[in-house]
């Protein structure tokens, strides 16, 4: 069987998943392109797939049995709701919504259907290094995490195109899940700190560094620079009562010469995490085909919402700020889901 599915969004991450989903993987036909710019989405579509010229018309059409959400996350609410309704299952960028309560109304209509049908692109989780990474402290060899270290490193941002709030709605959420998955943790409370500012960046609050305190007590040290030069660096190490345990360098040829020892550094997140992105989706493609979704859930990205939103007031305030979740729905308990599905 081949999965019909339709892409809502063809901007630049968007036109990176209709590759992917027409040219590297398989059991999947992108069938259904929609966007604002109407001509984008037509000079992007996959031969033989329809232009839909709203979002709602795609995903209520009968030939797409399932969705890729690639639109501007406050558009996301909705389609995510239209999906739900359609009973179709949803690959959905992030952010998942832009509020908590977004958030809360879209676990609500998924918890009413009585399955899972979101899955949430938070592609770290399927990098082989971070599951490696996870095996590690799963096992229990190096004994109970007591902390863990997230660098976020981009060569250079946009000028003008990128705020000083981007770092903790966008980049942070990534490190905020990653984190979250690895500690088989929830995050309590955030502060954040703004160092010196990096000339690189303007006016940019850049670098700024945040602390997640978890429930278990466990603290995590995120460090995100925007305008670092050298290249996108993306570092994780976990230290635990009998050891410690970190993410390899990134593989490629070692260089050795008057120069030293140097290896390169991957230039942005398709090369670093090109990988990630192919595994997600096949993993999403399979669990799509049988009606239901698997991996970060709409629970991760309101958990990531709620992070995000303490950052912003944590950065404005200077002071700790704590996070109060709801009660977690049974369907979103790994053990129960897995069943469900």
């Amino acid at each position: 069987m081949t999965l019909k599915v339709g892409v809502i969004g063809t901007g630049m991450i968007g036109q990176d998943h209709i590759r992917r989903l027409t040219k590297v993987l398989s059991g999947v036909d992108v069938v259904a392109v929609n966007d604002i710019d109407v001509k984008r989405a037509a000079a992007v579509a996959p031969e033989g797939a329809t232009v839909f010229e709203t979002a709602g018309d795609l995903i209520r059409s009968e030939t797409v049995e399932a969705v890729v959400i690639c639109s501007w996350g406050p558009a996301h609410e909705a389609q995510l709701l239209d999906c739900i309704a359609a009973g179709k299952p949803v690959f959905c960028e992030k952010p998942l919504v832009t509020t908590a309560a977004a958030a809360r109304g879209v676990m609500e209509a998924e918890v009413a259907f009585g399955r899972r049908l979101i899955q949430v692109g938070f592609m770290r989780r399927f990098d082989g290094d971070y599951r490696r990474l996870k095996a590690v402290i799963d096992s229990g060899s190096l004994g109970t995490p007591l902390t863990y270290r997230s660098v976020h490193r981009n060569a250079s941002v946009p000028a003008g195109l990128y705020s000083s709030d981007m770092p903790l709605n966008d980049t942070l959420v990534h490190d905020a899940d990653i984190s979250r998955w690895l500690l088989s943790d929830e995050v309590k409370g955030v502060e954040v700190r703004l160092p010196r500012r990096s000339s690189r960046g303007g006016d940019l609050r850049d670098p700024t560094l945040v602390l997640l305190h978890l429930a278990s007590g466990a603290l995590v040290d995120v460090e995100i620079s925007v305008n670092i030069a050298y290249g996108y660096d993306i570092r994780g190490e976990v230290s635990c009562e009998m050891g410690v345990a970190s993410l390899p360098e990134r593989p490629s040829a070692v260089i050795r010469d008057q120069y030293g020892v140097r290896q390169r550094v991957p230039e942005d997140w398709r090369e670093r995490f090109i990988d990630a992105y192919d595994q997600e989706f096949r993993e999403w493609i399979a669990a799509a085909a049988q009606g239901t979704a698997t991996g970060p859930s709409t629970w991760d990205g309101y958990a990531a919402t709620l992070v995000a939103d303490a950052a912003l007031r944590a950065a404005e305030t200077g002071a700790f700020q704590p996070i109060t979740m709801i009660a977690k729905p049974g369907l979103y308990d790994t053990a129960i889901a897995q069943a469900a599905e």
